[in-house]
């Protein structure tokens, strides 16, 4: 009976922290008015400080289960409305081989970020940022990552692709210090959805902490010829890519009272962040997601798209879907994978989507996908 109660006390302290936030950001009412719920039309508990800001009638879904407030994206340095569609294609030049070479910079450093509305985290990033830039190639390029630590522990980014063992960012092969720096270089390959982290330990705290990013690799349609509509339309730069619309999503999470649980949840770190400015798309043109699960303290994620389906690449290693038509995919921890869809048959409006983990979807991890006929 002890384990029960103990279980459901963190259970409820992780629902309250958000409302705790918002108390630091708006007043202690609301943690009160959090604390002893209402109850919404269709009968779940909902946090009175909820109803009480006048949500929108799109913030309802999931017994209004959302937070309240703004985080200040200009101080943290990075905005996830803009985060989901930027690509980092670093500086691109020739080999004496002919070959091109493509260079990244990228910096670690310490930095204390909002991940919902006032509630601060201690975070170590890439680039000042989390998730940090997502990097883009092309299958076959030379890569050159040069790597600089000014965080305040030893990092390393170790890069989920294919490289030689002193590449691999562990200790002793691309492993440093606060104030060295290390090149990483490799070619790109294979074709696909990557991701890089830290690999320093213990590694479940370096991940957690915001050290992680998307590394996408873009196939090369000449070495596709059997699927060359398929690899151009995913090649950044080519007439067919430019008619799809393209966003990354990471999937990640926070232990903010560092008990090994996880108290707040995102797509793209700032909870909530695509439920309250939704992801505006042109219903006539396809979607494609590079979806990244790095969630640390929980062993799957998942993602449900309402009222439609779609097809999934999974790592992304394919121009063939290994699912096809489904509404439902999950990942563990390092997972990640390319989803295809478009709304031409549906009409204008806001579409959800989230976990299929209730939990997480209450603790910041849901949005809304704004399908219009054209942008204005």
């Amino acid at each position: 009976m002890s384990e029960t109660k103990s279980l459901l006390e963190r259970k409820f302290d992780r629902r309250l922290l958000l409302a705790g936030g918002l108390a630091a950001a708006g007043g202690t009412a609301v943690v009160a008015s959090a604390a002893r719920g209402q109850t919404s039309h269709a009968g779940h508990e909902m946090p009175a400080a909820v109803a009480a800001e006048g949500q929108p009638a799109h913030l309802s879904a999931h017994g209004a289960m959302i937070t309240v407030g703004e985080v200040d994206d200009a101080r943290n340095g990075f905005d996830p409305a803009k985060l989901v569609s930027d690509w980092e294609t670093g500086t691109v030049s020739t080999l004496p081989d002919g070959r091109t070479l493509r260079t990244f910079e990228v910096t670690a450093e310490d930095k204390e970020i909002e991940i919902a509305p006032g509630i601060m985290f201690p975070a170590w990033t890439y680039n000042g940022r989390v998730p940090g830039p997502s990097l883009r190639a092309t299958e076959g390029e030379r890569l050159r990552i040069v790597f600089r630590n000014q965080g305040s522990h030893p990092h390393s980014m170790h890069f989920h692709g294919i490289h030689a063992a002193r590449m691999d960012g562990v200790p002793g092969a691309g492993l440093i210090g606060p104030g060295e720096e290390f090149v990483y270089e490799f070619d790109a390959r294979p074709f696909g959805c990557h991701l890089y982290h830290c690999h320093a330990l213990p590694l479940k705290r370096h991940i957690q902490k915001g050290m992680y990013g998307a590394f996408v690799i873009d196939p090369d349609p000449a070495r596709h010829p059997e699927h060359d509509a398929v690899a151009r339309s995913r090649l950044l730069g080519t007439p067919e890519n430019a008619g799809w619309q393209e966003f990354v999503m990471v999937m990640n999470a926070f232990d903010t009272n560092f008990d090994n649980e996880n108290e707040v949840y995102a797509v793209n770190t700032v909870a909530h962040a695509y439920a309250k400015k939704p992801i505006r798309l042109l219903k006539d043109r396809p979607v494609r997601i590079y979806l990244i699960n790095v969630v640390e303290f929980d062993p799957i994620n998942s993602f449900h798209l309402h009222a439609n389906f779609f097809d999934y690449y999974n790592q992304g290693t394919t121009l063939t879907p290994t699912l096809k038509t489904v509404d439902l995919i999950t990942q563990c921890q390092a997972e990640r994978g390319i989803l295809e869809f478009h709304f031409r048959e549906h009409e204008p409006g806001l579409y959800m989507f989230h976990p299929h983990q209730s939990e997480f979807t209450e603790l910041g991890w849901s949005g809304m996908f704004d399908v219009v006929e054209a942008l204005s």
